[in-house]
């Protein structure tokens, strides 16, 4: 039995005609006949009774109309459902994120992404780079938004750059520092830093590494911290100052102050990771989005 069986029987059994039903279907006349005796045969009962008028129901035609509609209506909706998902207007991504340089983008890539399929589920995991980068590999995650790792880390997956932040010092509000303008290296070397955790954030202490090697001198950290959150209250409650990118201020709120660093380093810079392999067509759409949201934001001071 094929679909085509069941839509044959069907349009004969509303037209009450097989010469009309031939006309819909596009098919001759003896064939469909001959394929509508195949279903008959095959379920080992007659479904329609022939006249000179043309044809009506029996019984157990009657009792199988319903259900060859069902079938065919749920194998319409499959199709539709498989064509939706390849369009990428279906399904669920798993995108991670780290929040402090994301705070910016993601909320607006989400949005941007919701009006362009909004059929799509979305699930956020806020990870650290190595869960991020190891999510990614193991296919757990479609695609992440974070800061640029090193190259090593790179290998079989693809950096999209979105934005640049400048790096500046985050510090209580009562710190000496939040009287100056701007913080110089050789000023916050000799300060109590409190730091990402190294395990799960390698890239942000070799950041830290290139950052205070012109001074000649060896930073200290004196905490570390695995979420933002976390990096903030240690330094609000004064364990010590942090180098964070300047997006941190709309997290931190008045909590805190943020000074530029000088000499300005590098920018952090922030974009999309995915598997080299093409994404699925939700996770291309995401990836739309987040371009778009970034082309029309305005550059960080």
């Amino acid at each position: 039995m094929e679909l085509r069986h069941l839509r044959y029987f069907v349009t004969v059994a509303e037209l009450q005609n097989f010469t009309r039903a031939a006309t819909r279907l596009r098919v001759a006349q003896p064939a469909l006949s001959r394929q509508i005796r195949d279903l008959e045969d095959e379920l080992g009962a007659s479904l329609l009774e022939r006249n000179s008028r043309g044809v009506r129901l029996t019984e157990a035609g009657a009792v199988f109309l319903p259900e060859a509609r069902a079938v065919l209506q749920r194998a319409s909706e499959a199709a539709r459902a498989v064509r939706a998902v390849a369009r990428g207007e279906r399904g669920e991504i798993q995108v991670g994120y780290a929040p402090t340089p994301t705070v910016e983008l993601l909320p607006c890539a989400l949005h941007a992404f919701q009006n362009l399929a909004p059929g799509v589920r979305v699930t956020l995991h806020d990870l650290s780079t190595e869960e991020m980068l190891r999510g990614l590999h193991d296919g757990k995650l479609d695609l992440c938004l974070m800061v640029r790792p090193s190259a090593k880390a790179l290998r079989g997956l693809k950096f999209e750059l979105l934005r640049e932040y400048p790096l500046e010092v985050v510090m209580p509000r009562t710190h000496p520092f939040a009287k100056l303008k701007r913080v110089t290296r050789e000023q916050l070397v000799r300060e109590p830093l409190v730091a990402y955790a190294r395990a799960d954030y390698p890239e942000y202490h070799a950041m830290l590494d290139d950052l205070f090697q012109s001074t000649g001198r060896k930073y200290r950290v004196a905490a570390e911290q695995d979420s933002a959150s976390a990096l903030l209250a240690s330094v609000e409650s004064g364990h010590g100052l942090a180098v964070v990118p300047a997006s941190m201020a709309m997290l931190a709120g008045g909590r805190v102050k943020l000074r530029p660093l000088h000499p300005l380093p590098d920018a952090l810079a922030v974009g999309t990771i995915c598997r080299l392999q093409k994404p699925s067509a939700a996770a291309q759409k995401f990836l739309q989005a987040a371009r778009e949201v970034a082309r029309l934001q305005p550059s960080p001071a």
